[in-house]
């Protein structure tokens, strides 16, 4: 026996959560499969949670279309539910003047992308607004801001299991087999399987693994998964900042942070190194370059103020030509199998970007 449901989101996450509401809400028949115990537990727990304005992303990307449409969706969507959200915007620095034709770069393609509020800063200016901070040049982007992501994903379940969406948690898709019916998705410890018309990939770190477990889905189009682990100290003490501070990026990611929180909480990360599996562990062995990357900026940073936070991995792709710089959404006509829909590189800008993938992912399946 089987059980017949009309779409299936894998992956409990802010992303899956969204995608599920937008689909419930507009008439689909919606079931959520969480392979943990508790929804928002993977990648959408451990970030930065910074609402970004879509300054750093190519035109015409997905990030930079999907973190535009998603990033004032957001707002209204966090004011509408009473989420807890600050507009309190984000200063990206030069340290040297070497580093200055970057931040015009960024504004640059910020410009293309819609964002046009941004500000270059001198350093007289930032010393008034951020006493704290040391730089030769800034960009102020006023747009960006933080969210309580935990508020955020309890309230986009909320809405899906009111509109009648089921989350069922502790339930990892072993394999999916395509038959007439739909993709019949067999799961770890039930004895039923789900067979669904519709079948969303939003697994995170492990949606290449969801994917290679789908009979038919060719393996040429499944990319390999990167994982770039960051770590995040926790600022002990009263904040330097009342801004977001960024570094011009470095490889890999945004460079070595500052963030407040909603909760009146402060942390600098997350550095970027490269795991061959996932393994959230804490490695404080990198403290001391971790510390000279915030002086570059905050140069009255103190050892004894920092404490080791929490680690987060980002779920990047790679494809033969390397690293892939965007979010690869994946229909029918890359894969050949009807119904499905694979989303792979789910990082940053993702909790900016969410309500604009559940908005995309509704559309495109009513083609």
């Amino acid at each position: 026996m089987s059980e017949y449901v009309d779409c299936v989101v894998v992956g409990a996450g802010v992303i899956g959560v969204a995608i599920a509401r937008k689909l419930q809400l507009s008439g689909r028949e919606v079931y959520v499969l969480e392979s943990s115990s508790r929804i928002g537990q993977g990648v959408s727990a451990r970030n930065s949670e910074v609402i970004h304005a879509g300054i750093y992303y190519p035109k015409n990307s997905l990030k930079a279309r999907l973190c535009a449409e998603g990033r004032d969706l957001l707002y209204r969507y966090c004011e509408y539910r009473n989420i807890p959200v600050k507009r309190v915007g984000k200063i990206i620095v030069a340290t040297n003047y070497n580093e200055s034709p970057t931040l015009e770069h960024l504004a640059a393609t910020a410009q293309s992308n819609g964002v046009t509020d941004l500000r270059f800063l001198s350093p007289t200016e930032m010393r008034r607004l951020e006493p704290e901070l040391r730089a030769t040049a800034g960009l102020l982007s006023p747009q960006s801001g933080i969210v309580d992501s935990v508020a955020l994903i309890e309230n986009l379940s909320a809405d899906f299991e009111s509109a009648g969406g089921r989350i069922v948690t502790n339930s990892m898709v072993e394999r999916g087999d395509v038959t007439r019916e739909g993709i019949r998705l067999r799961i770890q410890r039930q004895h039923e399987p789900v067979v669904a018309r519709t079948v969303i990939n939003a697994a995170g770190l492990c949606a290449t693994n969801v994917a290679r477990s789908i009979e038919g889905m060719p393996a040429a189009v499944i990319p390999t998964p990167k994982y770039a682990i960051g770590h995040y100290y926790n600022l002990v003490g009263p904040s330097p900042f009342s801004r977001l501070i960024y570094p011009v990026p470095s490889d890999g990611g945004l460079g070595i942070h500052f963030t407040i929180d909603t909760r009146g909480g402060a942390k600098f990360g997350p550095d970027v190194r490269w795991l061959s599996s996932i393994n959230y562990a804490f490695d404080d062995s990198q403290r001391d370059s971790f510390i000279r990357a915030i002086e570059r900026y905050y140069p009255n940073v103190r050892q004894r103020r920092l404490m080791p936070g929490y680690t987060g991995i980002r779920p990047k792709v790679a494809d033969a030509r390397g690293l892939i710089d965007d979010f690869v959404i994946q229909d029918e006509s890359a894969h050949g199998i009807p119904g499905l829909i694979n989303l792979f590189g789910i990082e940053s800008p993702g909790i900016t970007a969410s309500l604009a993938f559940g908005a995309r992912i509704c559309q495109a399946l009513e083609k």
